[in-house]
C-alpha cells in the first residue's frame, strides 16, 4: 500500500531514513532545506514516537508551507498523544501554528478536540475560525452549535459557508432554524446557495 501522505525524497532521503529519532529532530529544527526538514517530518510520522510531539508541534510554525503540512500530517498520524499539545498549540503567537494545529485536531476526530475547536471558532485569524469550523463538521458535537452560530455572521463568506456545512454536518432544529434566520440578511449568493443546499 502507498503512503499517500509521504512527501518527494530530497537528496540524501537514503541516509535520512537510517537516522534514529533525536537526528531525524535536529534535522526537523536545523535543516536549511525546506526539503529535508519536511522529510524529516514525514519520517518521524511514520515513527509515531511521542518524543517527535513537540518538536513537530514547533515545526507547525516552520517558514515553509510545505513542512507546516508535513508536520501536521505526523502529528495526526502520532495519534491521540498529540491532542493536548495541539490544544496549546491553538494558543500560538503564529496563526499559521494555529491553523495547522486546528486541521490536525479535526483529522483526529476525537471528542476531547472539541473544546479546543469550539475556541478556535473565536479567533482573530479567519483561516483558523474556518479550520476549526471545518474540524467541528467531522466531531458531530451539539455543544458546538451556539458557538457555530455565531459564525453566521462572520465577515469572511468562506468562514460562513464552513460554518454552514458544519451545523448542517451536526444537524438538528436549532441549526436549521439559525440556518434560516441567516439566510434573510445573507446577501452573498455562495453563501445563500450553501445555506439553500443545508436546508433541503
Amino acid at each position: 500500500m502507498t503512503d499517500t501522505t509521504k512527501p518527494p525524497a530530497p537528496e540524501g532521503a537514503e541516509d535520512l531514513e537510517r537516522q534514529g529519532i533525536e537526528v531525524l529532530i535536529s534535522t526537523l529544527k536545523n535543516n536549511a532545506d525546506p526539503a529535508v526538514r519536511r522529510y524529516a517530518a514525514f519520517l518521524l510520522g511514520n515513527a509515531r514516537t511521542h518524543h517527535a510531539i513537540r518538536p513537530l508541534i514547533e515545526a507547525l510554525g516552520d517558514l515553509d508551507k510545505s513542512v507546516r503540512e508535513q508536520a501536521m500530517l505526523a502529528l495526526v498520524a502520532t495519534g491521540k498523544a498529540t491532542i493536548e499539545p495541539l490544544s496549546v498549540a491553538m494558543k500560538d503567537p503564529k496563526w499559521e501554528t494555529r491553523y495547522r494545529a486546528a486541521e490536525a485536531l479535526g483529522r483526529l476526530a476525537d471528542e476531547n478536540a472539541v473544546k479546543p475547536l469550539i475556541r478556535g471558532l473565536q479567533d482573530s485569524r479567519d483561516h483558523v475560525r474556518y479550520m476549526a469550523a471545518k474540524g467541528l463538521t467531522g466531531l458531530g458535537d451539539s455543544t458546538a452549535i451556539d458557538p457555530l452560530i455565531i459564525l453566521l455572521k462572520d465577515e469572511n463568506p468562506v468562514v460562513r459557508m464552513m460554518t454552514i456545512k458544519a451545523l448542517s454536518a451536526i444537524g438538528g432544529t436549532k441549526a436549521r432554524q439559525a440556518i434560516t434566520e441567516a439566510m434573510a440578511g445573507e446577501k452573498d449568493e455562495h453563501v445563500r446557495k450553501a445555506m439553500t443546499e443545508a436546508l433541503r
